[in-house]
């Protein structure tokens, strides 16, 4: 695969989990510079620190997706340090589970806030420049759940969203040569999948016909293809990877 040698990145959410994992990925495949945006200020520059202990290719941003005017202040931060933007993962996400009829305003307007406004917002200010440099790779962390499942309907239209978004933009920017993907991860081994139970951690695990949880580096190697020149070709697309999870 062609690495991704002079490319610089935006990472939100990539204080811990699969952010982290991209991030590490990405500076794997000799990325130029890797920003990390997390609403954990502390827990980002600790990421980057452990990742870059030199401190040359790895920055890091207290950042709430879900304000316009912080991402705004990151974003111009990120192009102080770095210049450019090559690529662009929007990962950062929460969930609030629980069934539609006790569902409460708050659950509802916080997911989509985060989920779906939080990658408006970064695309807002960072579309632009990608399109005038006329290239770039946007990659949305989209879900299986897009599909639909119980407790989750917060959760579901941010995700489903966020496929219709993509679809729209690659379209739109297909001529200035930039390409914006999906990847849609089944279940995966992080501290936010281990936080729902035991039980029901058992139960999603059985409905994947490989018998386990995914891991970080599984889907950041994914994402890594999607940033990178080999994937030149492919916009619009949701790769599901998700172990053969059934999504109907």
């Amino acid at each position: 695969m062609k690495d991704l040698n002079g490319k610089f990145a935006i990472v939100t959410g990539g204080g811990k989990g699969i952010g982290r994992a991209i991030v590490e990925r990405f500076l794997n495949e000799n990325a130029a510079g890797v920003a990390i945006l997390d609403w954990d200020g502390e827990l980002a520059k600790k990421t980057a620190l452990e990742l870059d202990p030199i401190g040359k290719k790895v920055i890091a941003f207290k950042c709430d997706v879900a304000k316009s005017e912080a991402v705004e202040e990151a974003v111009n931060g990120v192009y102080e340090a770095f210049g450019r933007v090559d690529i662009l993962v929007n990962n950062a996400g929460i969930i609030r589970d629980r069934i539609f009829h006790h569902m409460t305003d708050d659950e509802w307007y916080s997911v989509i806030n985060v989920n779906l406004n939080g990658i408006y917002n970064l695309c807002k200010f960072i579309v632009p420049k990608m399109r005038d440099q006329e290239s770039g790779s946007i990659i949305n962390i989209s879900s299986t759940s897009a599909m639909g499942n119980p407790g989750q309907a917060n959760y579901s239209a941010t995700k489903a969203g966020m496929m219709g978004f993509t679809r729209t933009l690659a379209k739109e920017l297909g001529r200035k040569n930039v390409r914006m993907n999906c990847v849609a991860p089944g279940y995966i081994d992080t501290e936010m999948m281990r936080s729902i139970g035991e039980e029901k951690l058992r139960a999603a695990i059985a409905r994947h016909p490989m018998n386990r949880l995914g891991t970080p580096d599984e889907l950041a190697a994914v994402v890594t293809f999607l940033a990178s020149d080999d994937a030149s070709w492919v916009t619009g697309q949701t790769i599901f990877t998700c172990g053969g999870t059934t999504t109907d």
